[in-house]
């Protein structure tokens, strides 16, 4: 006789769904080795060591801190995190599509799986470079923890948000697609990696104001540096547009799941 399946059962075969899944991304984005991971940590000290030696040259020193490789580690990390893990939760469907057949795999494990597996990645890079800076230069920095984990959560929320929504318009809209890598292009310009919000002008401030990714950038620079203290951030507007983003996207997905499974 067959046993009833529980709420604790079905979470915990999900939760082998999303796991199992995530081992297939690992394996098949990093491979089997952990020179794949390598290449993962190579790309964001690369592009922090040019813009470090870039800026060095014109400036005798960052806008906070004496370093530039921590000032705009601290702009790159959250900004590629967000990137990263809502351009491949945009496509977890479509990537896990041939394992959605199965009565034990829905596309909400595949978003998760997805998400999951890309922002622990990026949570270890970050770890790992600003971890690193310290240990060689301890003397200008003070880490809050609970700041920086504060800015990460905000720049997960929004990735899975927005990536959760263009699954949908991914796959209703084609040119969708497109126009949303033309927008994603200006953000490393506009969201405060090179500079700090305050040293623009006012007319510059309120508009970038609702990029959400200059808060982020704003709370992730107040757990490094114990004496900046931004005042524009609105922890309100990132969690109102990380629902608003999920649950518009979570509605359609489930709204249209079979169409898109079949078409």
């Amino acid at each position: 006789m067959s046993q009833p399946l529980t709420a604790d059962t079905t979470s915990f075969k999900s939760g082998r769904t999303i796991v199992a899944l995530m081992l297939r991304e690992m394996s098949s984005t990093y491979g089997k080795s952990s020179l794949g991971y390598l290449w993962a940590l190579a790309e964001p000290v690369g592009g922090i060591a040019f813009l470090s030696i870039v800026f060095a040259l014109a400036l005798r020193s960052p806008s906070l801190g004496d370093s530039f490789p921590l000032y705009y580690s601290t702009g790159l990390l959250p900004l590629s995190l967000f990137r990263e893990v809502s351009s491949k939760t945009a496509v977890a469907i479509r990537y896990s599509k041939p394992l959605l057949g199965y009565p034990r795999v829905t596309y909400i494990d595949a978003i998760i799986a997805r998400a999951l597996l890309n922002g622990l990645t990026g949570a270890m890079i970050g770890a790992v470079l600003i971890g690193g800076m310290v240990i060689l230069n301890p003397s200008f920095v003070f880490l809050n923890i609970p700041e920086m984990a504060l800015a990460y959560t905000m720049a997960l929320g929004l990735a899975l948000g927005f990536g959760t929504l263009n699954c949908f318009l991914f796959w209703k809209f084609t040119f969708w697609q497109q126009i949303w890598g033309i927008l994603m292009r200006p953000l490393f310009l506009i969201s405060g990696v090179l500079f700090n919000f305050e040293d623009l002008p006012k007319v510059a401030q309120d508009i970038l104001w609702y990029n959400p990714i200059v808060h982020v950038i704003g709370q992730m620079r107040m757990g490094v540096y114990a004496t900046y203290e931004p005042t524009y951030i609105s922890y309100i507007y990132i969690f109102a547009i990380i629902l608003a983003t999920l649950s518009a996207g979570l509605i359609l997905l489930t709204r249209y799941n079979q169409d898109i499974m079949y078409n």
